[in-house]
C-alpha cells in the first residue's frame, strides 16, 4: 500500500506543476502557489496526527506505517511554501526577510511552525529512535502539535475576509489535541486507581 499512498501524497505537487506548465495557476501564480503549498502542509499535518486516533478507534495497527511518511510529505510542501516566499517572492532579499519574519506576526507564525517541523524530518528515521531512546524521541516529535497550531494561526492571520479554511483546519486540529488530551487524561486517572488499594484490601488491613 505504500506505493499508491505515496504516489497519492505525491499528486498535489505534480497537480501543481501540471497547471504551471498549463497556464493554471491564474493571475497572480506566486499567490496560488503560496496557497495551494500552504494548505497541503496543513492538510498533511492534520491526517499525521489523525493515524494514532484513527489506528486505535479502528483497530488499524497498519495505518503506524504511513505516519512517517504522511509526516514528511507535511515537512516537503511546507519546505515548497517557505521556499515560494524565500525565492519567487522576496528573491533571497535576506533584509526583507528578517523584517518580515520580526515585524509581520503571520510571517513570525509560519517560520515558527517550519522551523518546528525541521527536527521531526532529521529525527523521523529508525536510527534516531535509537539515539535519542523512545521517551526522548517522543517528546521531539510533539513538537507537531506546535507546529500544527502555528501554522493555523499563521494561516488565520495572513487571510483578511474569508477565515473557513483556517477555522475548519483549526477546529480539525483542536479535536486532535482534545482527543490527546483526553487519552492522556484517561491514562493519568486509571495509572492513580491502581495504586489506591481496593476496599477489599482496606477491609483486610483494618
Amino acid at each position: 500500500m505504500k506505493v499508491p499512498v505515496f504516489a497519492l501524497c505525491l499528486s498535489p505537487g505534480l497537480r501543481l506543476i501540471w497547471k504551471g506548465f498549463n497556464g493554471g495557476l491564474g493571475a497572480n501564480p506566486i499567490e496560488f502557489i503560496t496557497h495551494s503549498t500552504g494548505d497541503w502542509t496543513l492538510r498533511f499535518l492534520a491526517i499525521t496526527l489523525a493515524v494514532t486516533p484513527l489506528r486505535k478507534r479502528l483497530r488499524l495497527p497498519e495505518l503506524v506505517r504511513f505516519r512517517r511518511m504522511l509526516g514528511l510529505f507535511a515537512f516537503s510542501y511546507a519546505c515548497l511554501h517557505f521556499m515560494t516566499y524565500l525565492w519567487l517572492d522576496k528573491f533571497f532579499a535576506w533584509s526583507e526577510i528578517t523584517k518580515d519574519v520580526v515585524k509581520r506576526p503571520f510571517i513570525t507564525a509560519g517560520f515558527t511552525a517550519f522551523v518546528l517541523l525541521i527536527p521531526l524530518a532529521i529525527t523521523s528515521t529508525a536510527g534516531w529512535i535509537g539515539r535519542l531512546g523512545g521517551k526522548r524521541w517522543q517528546m521531539i516529535h510533539r513538537l507537531i502539535y506546535a507546529s500544527a497550531v502555528a501554522g493555523v494561526v499563521h494561516y488565520y492571520w495572513l487571510v483578511k475576509s474569508d477565515i473557513t479554511r483556517p477555522v475548519f483546519y483549526g477546529a480539525i486540529v483542536g479535536l486532535l489535541l482534545a482527543y490527546r488530551a483526553a487519552v492522556k487524561l484517561s491514562g493519568i486517572r486509571a495509572r492513580s486507581s491502581a495504586k489506591l488499594p481496593s476496599p477489599l484490601q482496606v477491609k483486610e488491613t483494618g
